[in-house]
């Protein structure tokens, strides 16, 4: 079978069935394209597909498309881009245009968890409001003075709204009385840090102790700056080194977005020595176990199709190291999901972890002990921090 009518084969597959998540078109050759995105739809009662064009100046255009047309209508929609990646409950299939102009299908569509089609009117949830000035983001350059996103601060926007949600999603797991003490670990830029102070500060009315710590003392400078001019008076920045820190207070709350490698690990391990309640924290890039996972462990003897190339080698390591994390923060005590922070499409690293401290008794972070140890003893790594 050629690859196009493969591609055509998966997308029948998936457009008459109930299993489609989305299916995002992007890499486009026209410029002023940024993507566009694919869902099924409900609207007066019949089904439909509606392809959501994304423009370089900041809109987005709907068309609906008969069920029946949708597989000729989605493949000549194609024919503007290099790529496609269709995602499914029962898994995911990937098109992809060599410079060449050859065509490349991966992946397999196989029965999944049947997804209800949006209703055409539904509203996604928001805590932010385009058009809609808030000092914090000014500051940051984000919007301008009347709430506008900068085009290219567009996926910083959409970033800091999705985290306000999980925010507002794990408030009830926090202290509803008192001061909240928050920690933003390897704050960076503190877009996290203005963005939940702002949050939780006027949205939910709540009095904050926040600090964002960096080992960069000129983004400190920056935050604090930033900080004085808000006159957001209960928050601070300080330089020091993470693994070391010790607040004044217990933190009831420790937020962390893409810190770098091992970085993430330090804030992890920081967090739960320090016993927060609950832990936010997005990875960034995981570099530590490729240099560790080879075919001299047992699995990575049996892993060889996989470790032979890097790219397939670079996504095994990245899955290895998040849930080497989730395992021992279960070991910590805690309870651990992992999720999307936005599309995909938006950033690479969309993956966050998200940890409550739990009730758990020593046999039960005993037995997460035991494994995190086996897994790695498997896979013969050491990732980096102590239990």
């Amino acid at each position: 079978m050629e690859n196009s009518e493969k591609l055509r084969s998966i997308l029948l597959q998936t457009v008459s069935g109930n299993t489609l998540k989305k299916i995002i078109l992007s890499r486009p050759f026209n410029k002023s394209v940024l993507r566009a995105e694919c869902r099924k739809i409900s609207l007066k009662g019949k089904l439909y597909i509606q392809i959501e064009t994304f423009t370089s100046d900041g809109k987005a255009f709907h068309r609906n498309i008969s069920i029946s047309t949708a597989v000729n209508d989605i493949m000549q929609e194609f024919i503007g881009y290099r790529q496609m990646n269709i995602l499914t409950t029962g898994g995911e299939a990937e098109a992809k245009l060599s410079s060449k102009g050859k065509l490349s299908v991966v992946g397999k569509i196989r029965a999944g968890e049947p997804v209800d089609a949006e209703t055409h009117d539904r509203k996604k949830r928001h805590i932010l409001s385009d058009g809609t000035p808030y000092d914090f983001l000014i500051a940051l350059n984000v919007t301008d003075a009347e709430g506008l996103v900068f085009d290219k601060k567009r996926s910083k926007y959409r970033q800091i709204d999705r985290f306000l949600n999980y925010i507002e999603d794990i408030y009830p797991k926090l202290s509803q009385n008192g001061t909240l003490h928050v920690l933003d670990l390897c704050c960076g830029k503190s877009y996290l840090s203005f963005a939940v102070y702002w949050y939780l500060t006027t949205v939910k009315k709540r009095t904050i102790s926040m600090v964002g710590a960096d080992r960069k003392a000129d983004v400190i400078a920056f935050c604090s700056d930033i900080s004085q001019k808000l006159g957001y008076s209960g928050i601070k920045f300080i330089c020091c080194d993470i693994s070391a820190y010790q607040p004044e207070q217990h933190p009831d709350l420790v937020l962390s977005l893409h810190a770098c490698d091992i970085a993430t690990d330090i804030v992890l391990t920081t967090a739960a020595r320090l016993q927060a309640d609950v832990i936010l924290s997005t990875p960034c890039c995981q570099h530590q176990l490729m240099s560790q996972v080879n075919t001299d462990s047992f699995l990575g003897a049996k892993l060889s199709p996989i470790l032979e190339h890097s790219l397939l080698k670079q996504k095994f390591c990245v899955a290895l190291t998040d849930a080497l994390r989730c395992k021992r923060l279960q070991a910590f005590g805690y309870s651990v999901d992992v999720t999307e922070l936005i599309d995909p499409e938006n950033t690479p690293k969309n993956l966050m972890i998200r940890a409550i401290r739990s009730p758990m008794s020593d046999l039960e972070k005993s037995k997460h002990l035991q494994e995190f140890k086996e897994l790695q003893a498997l896979c013969g790594t050491d990732i980096y921090g102590e239990i």
